[in-house]
């Protein structure tokens, strides 16, 4: 274990974190508000921190799967933490596990929150809640990556442990440049909604703040009634068009950047992704019809939540818990399907889900024919059984970490609906669950206890769970 990397590592985040601090501070000038001094105070003690921590580069740079994990697990925590602070000095979460609770959510882009008045929030708290979205979405080490040199070609352990999904390649030669290729991508989708926002009539720092949500698949409202405060069909159709473009794996806007359209269009995790959102909207919209008026109006609400759920997003324009059961059911399994690996989306993937039924089909075919070859093809290559074996493997982790989150929440007043939901949510990363947590509640009456365990689930579940199984693990510390 290379704990000097990791230490150096963590305070080039712990400067670069400081740094963005001083964000709402601008923002506190420009509104006139007392909060930015709290967010300034911090950020000038993470940049001296994180100065004074890395300031002496370590002699062995080498970063490899152990030192990617924990670095990854470590910042995460840390930034969450640290970014807390600031709201409770100003006292508008006055609660640290409150305030850790909703940065947490912010960072892993869950889009859960306690707050049960977001309206009454400052517009500097505000941005910074919003912010997090857009920086966690694509990654907080990848944001670091792209524009400060770690660990020269050394980051690709890095990248690897924060990107999701199975399967993480570079776009190029270089990590860093991979890192900036992929903020730069991210950058320019924000930007287009951003001004599209604009163009329907939202203001400015509506127009951002949503776009921020929407870009890290977050969900933070700025409003109490999300989305569907703004009583806007235009509004809900681009945010709606934007999600599903945040939910793909961006490997594929970049092969459409160098001209490679057709390849990006054949992706077989594209087809089966923009599949389900077709059938599931379909569906939902024959379902909630009667609720409507008419089937434009049926389709709006139907497609919106669709690609909120799938997505992660979790973003709201309609309360989904009054619709009829098959509806509400399908959108519970949208929670655990997710989006595409190498987007800003979480759940478990589209592309594990198809390996996990091709890898079931594969074992009944070979039961029926036991002298056959069988492999498991993805995107027209085989798939080696390594990975194969680590998806079953994050599958098994995952449902251990699901069922023991559960018990825990049963422990405390909760009804079973809410605390499954709850912990599917987190887990997940959408954000709204069903009844107590659902579209028009929220988690401030659950106990601390259940906000920390939940707090871990968001985290585990951005980080694709090994990074903070690692970290907590004696053997990734030994030398």
């Amino acid at each position: 274990m290379n704990r000097r990397m990791i230490v150096f590592a963590i305070g080039k985040l712990l400067s670069m974190t400081g740094f963005l601090l001083f964000i709402p501070v601008m923002i506190s000038f420009i509104y006139h508000e007392s909060q930015g001094l709290y967010f300034g105070i911090v950020g000038a003690i993470l940049l001296l921190l994180g100065f004074l921590i890395s300031r002496k580069t370590p002699k062995k740079k080498n970063i490899y799967a152990r030192e990617g994990f924990v670095i990854v697990a470590l910042s995460w925590i840390l930034v969450s933490a640290f970014s807390a602070i600031p709201y409770v000095l100003s006292g508008e979460i006055p609660r640290y596990v409150d305030a850790f609770f909703e940065m947490v959510s912010g960072f892993t882009t869950t889009g859960s929150s306690i707050l049960t008045n977001i309206e009454g929030m400052s517009h500097t708290g505000l941005f910074w809640r919003s912010f997090t979205h857009w920086i966690g979405g694509m990654g907080i080490l990848v944001f670091v990556i792209a524009f400060i040199p770690i660990a020269s070609g050394r980051s690709m352990h890095i990248l690897k442990a924060e990107v999701p999904g199975p399967v993480v390649g570079k776009l190029v030669s270089k990590v860093r440049a991979t890192a900036r290729i992929l903020y730069v991508i991210y950058a320019a989708l924000t930007v287009i909604e951003i001004v599209l926002l604009l163009f329907g009539g939202m203001p400015l720092f509506d127009s951002i703040l949503n776009a921020f949500g929407t870009a890290g698949t977050g969900g933070f409202a700025i409003k109490n009634a999300s989305i569907a405060a703004y009583h806007s069909a235009y509004f809900d159709v681009v945010i709606t068009i934007f999600m599903i473009l945040f939910g793909i794996n961006f490997n594929l806007f970049y092969f459409i950047l160098i001209g490679k359209v057709k390849d990006a269009l054949r992706s077989e995790e594209l087809h089966y992704y923009l599949g389900i959102i077709a059938l599931c909207i379909i569906v939902i919209t024959c379902n909630v019809l009667p609720t409507y008026k008419n089937v434009l109006e049926a389709l709006r609400y139907a497609g919106f939540t669709v690609a909120s759920t799938i997505t992660t997003t979790g973003f709201v324009v309609v309360d989904y818990g009054k619709w009829p059961l098959l509806s509400q059911m399908i959108i519970l399994v949208l929670t655990f399907v997710g989006a595409s690996s190498g987007s800003t989306g979480g759940g478990i993937k589209i592309s594990r889900i198809v390996m996990y039924f091709k890898s079931a089909r594969k074992e009944l075919r070979k039961a029926l024919h036991p002298h056959s070859v069988q492999t498991v093809e993805f995107e027209n290559q085989p798939i080696d059984g390594n990975v194969i074996s680590s998806i079953q493997g994050y599958l098994v982790i995952y449902l251990i970490i699901f069922v023991v989150s559960l018990l825990i929440l049963s422990c405390y007043k909760i009804d079973f609906a809410s605390a499954f939901s709850a912990v599917a949510t987190c887990l997940n990363n959408v954000g709204p669950g069903m009844n107590v947590v659902g579209p028009v509640g929220n988690f401030s009456s659950l106990s601390d206890v259940s906000k920390l365990v939940l707090s871990f689930d968001m985290l585990a579940g951005r980080l694709e769970i090994f990074p903070m199984l690692l970290v907590f693990a004696p053997s990734s510390w030994r030398k």
